[in-house]
């Protein structure tokens, strides 16, 4: 017998690969199970509803994308605005591909998959880079780690929805923007 996690992690797979190829709003629960090779029935027991498998689409996309972010700022933690300014291009750069943010940058899904990546999104993101700054710079208060996160994390989404310039002008401009108040905070 299959474990759950596997069950849940072939069908988010399937999710990732339907939205690549067609959108989420093409994507029934029985187009998910045929490609996950799993019945319908069984993507309704590990999900409940078609808004709470997208929900878990979207986090492990989230997860994905912030794990890359804490990799590259953990690797220059000793100079806090190449961590910031690499990170965030990083972010861009992944974002870009992203089938969520390509899919919502066209238009394509009516505000769904939009709502549930910023609020998700941007609660996730939020916490965890939040954590990461405490992490790895534990001088700085968890009110003012709290408030450079959610900061980057609006930019960061802003910035992916809406690309009106490079992914290097954007995070040279960010890190210009918000390097004062990061010297600030670390003290230097």
């Amino acid at each position: 017998m299959t474990s759950p996690k596997p069950v849940r992690a072939a069908i988010v797979d399937a999710v990732d690969t339907l939205v690549r190829e067609r959108g989420w709003s093409a994507t029934t629960m029985a187009d998910v199970a045929r490609a996950a090779g799993v019945s319908r029935q069984t993507v309704y027991n590990e999900f409940g509803t078609r808004q709470e498998l997208v929900q878990a689409y979207v986090l492990r996309e989230i997860e994905s994308l912030v794990g890359a972010v804490e990799t590259h700022v953990r690797a220059h933690h000793d100079d806090a605005h190449a961590a910031l300014a690499g990170a965030f291009g990083l972010f861009l750069e992944l974002a870009s591909d992203e089938p969520l943010v390509r899919i919502i940058v066209a238009d394509a899904e009516g505000g769904e998959l939009i709502r549930l990546l910023t609020s998700t999104g941007l609660a996730v993101a939020t916490e965890r880079v939040g954590d990461l700054i405490q992490d790895v710079w534990p001088q700085v208060r968890r009110d003012d780690a709290r408030l450079v996160a959610a900061s980057l994390t609006r930019l960061a989404i802003s910035h992916a929805l809406v690309p009106l310039e490079t992914t290097e002008e954007s995070a040279v401009a960010v890190t210009r923007l918000v390097g004062p108040f990061v010297d600030e905070i670390l003290g230097a």
